[in-house]
């Protein structure tokens, strides 16, 4: 007989009950986002502000029975430097009963065959190529869409717009199979860089497949940026770390990242110069860890960190799919939060439709310090948004000539 416990995985994510939101969010509805579907262009979904809700963080560890997952997931991009240890995180969870694993690399099956020793109950299956792309989503109840363009040799990046041109290529080649192939209830984790721009590129691309898109089931994945928020505020305020969380809004991408030290919990005081250090932190810490691993084989980048924060968002959407009524984390969806903005990073509500709620109103009441910040994002955002937008007209234009 199996083992009933065989392995252990442990994610800190917020769990709010019901009456401690007394006070209200901001209430973004499912039929508010069916509506916001059914047309190409970007659509404003009213909020309803109620009041700031009281989130507490809590330490969530899992084991996993044997059999007792019912969820099929779905990585692209397996193979990569975030895909195989974010392929190994999912393997041990126990909400998962099968898990595929796809790359256009001879690698995914490797990859496969090595997470297929592993005694955990997820059934594991490679699928190599475009060939076997379908393959890999037919039944899928999640989708992450990890997969990149290789960096060059020695650790060094090309410029910013080529890494921009070649991963929205990616991404809207990926967003547009998982539109064919996907079922229609799929939800779907970007995190593929830069994720300001590649989320409304899979947005759109999944438009103009049928109208396939739904905004409750997108998700840019800015986990990370949480994860960092709140290991580097528990380490200057000496706080037990799985009590500390701190939520992220704005977008992904350094400049458009934004912490909200006057809404972290437990209640800390910071200086002024405490918020600056931080959130410069925050916003560099994927510099950081390149500059540690320079030279490195693995592309110098934030490997290892970044499937940690993704298996923690998947864990929290399983948990949500299952009926899990408290599980909240921030993300990069469609909502109205920022009405100039269609896509902003804050926190949402998971369930049995994806975003469920969208709370808005932790933006209420932040220091002069965050607001300017805000403001100052904005720009960055909505250009980043448009770049992702543009790109996928421009490439259905360029077929049609």
């Amino acid at each position: 007989m199996a083992s009933a416990a065989i392995a252990t995985l442990s994610f800190a994510s917020v769990r709010c009950r019901k009456h401690q939101l007394r006070h209200g969010a901001s209430a973004l509805n499912a039929r508010q986002l069916r509506a916001a579907s059914s047309s190409s262009n970007w659509h404003a979904i009213s909020l309803k502000p109620h009041g700031e809700p009281r989130l507490r963080a809590a330490k969530r560890v899992i084991v996993a029975q044997a059999g007792a997952g019912r969820y099929k997931v779905a990585i692209l991009g397996a193979a990569g430097g975030v895909g195989q240890p974010l392929s190994l995180l999912i393997k041990m969870s126990p909400l998962v009963s099968a898990l595929h694993l796809y790359d256009i690399s001879d690698d995914v099956s490797s990859v496969a065959a090595d997470l297929s020793n592993c005694n955990t109950p997820a059934q594991v299956a490679g699928f190599t190529g475009r060939d076997e792309l379908a393959g890999s989503l037919a039944g899928a109840d999640l989708v992450i869409i990890a997969a990149c363009a290789p960096r060059q040799p020695g650790g060094t990046t090309p410029d910013n717009e080529d890494v921009f041109g070649a991963n929205a290529a990616i991404v809207r080649e990926l967003a547009e199979a998982v539109a064919e192939h996907a079922p229609p209830g799929a939800l779907v984790h970007v995190i593929t860089d830069p994720v300001d721009s590649t989320v409304p590129v899979a947005a759109e691309a999944m438009k103009r497949k049928g109208g396939a898109y739904d905004p409750r089931k997108l998700f840019g994945v800015t986990t990370l940026d949480v994860v960092r928020a709140n290991a580097f505020v528990a380490a200057r305020k000496a706080l037990p770390l799985a009590d500390v969380d701190v939520p992220v809004v704005g977008g992904g991408a350094g400049a458009t990242v934004l912490p909200l030290m006057s809404k972290a919990r437990p209640r800390a005081a910071f200086t002024e110069e405490e918020v600056e250090e931080l959130t410069a932190r925050v916003r560099g810490a994927g510099a950081e860890v390149e500059a540690a691993k320079a030279g490195g084989d693995d592309g110098s980048s934030a490997t290892l960190s970044m499937a940690y924060a993704a298996a923690r968002f998947v864990e929290a959407s399983l948990r949500g799919l299952d009926g899990d009524g408290g599980v909240y984390e921030c993300a990069y969806v469609q909502s109205q939060v920022a009405p100039e903005l269609p896509f902003f990073a804050c926190r949402v509500r998971l369930g049995r439709e994806g975003v469920e709620e969208v709370v808005g109103e932790e933006l209420r009441g932040i220091s002069e310090y965050e607001a300017q910040a805000l403001e100052a994002l904005k720009p960055l955002l909505k250009a980043s948004i448009d770049k992702g937008v543009a790109y996928v007209q421009q490439q259905q234009e360029a077929a049609l000539n």
